[in-house]
């Protein structure tokens, strides 16, 4: 399962996209469950966030969402962490 994160807005305006394919390892598993949560408290098109605040965009297979800080669910937050820390 290939799993997409895209942030953008911030202060700086920085955009940044990250992805983790989890074919293959051994935590597969548990990265589906975190990507289903995550794709569950999502929105078909981009929230209204905060000023400054990031707007992400995730995609798992063929299935997007959006949200936005700072109404992040605890799954999205863990997710979109997860993904822009390891993924390629």
């Amino acid at each position: 399962m290939r799993i997409q994160v895209s942030r953008t807005g911030g202060f700086a305006g920085i955009a940044r996209h990250r992805e983790v394919d989890t074919t293959g390892r051994a935590d597969a598993s548990e990265w589906e469950a975190l990507a289903e949560s995550a794709l569950a408290a999502g929105h078909p098109t981009p929230p209204q966030g905060v000023p400054d605040g990031f707007r992400y965009r995730i995609t798992v297979g063929d299935r997007t969402v959006h949200c936005a800080d700072p109404k992040l669910t605890e799954a999205q937050r863990a997710l979109v962490s997860r993904v822009l820390k390891e993924g390629a």
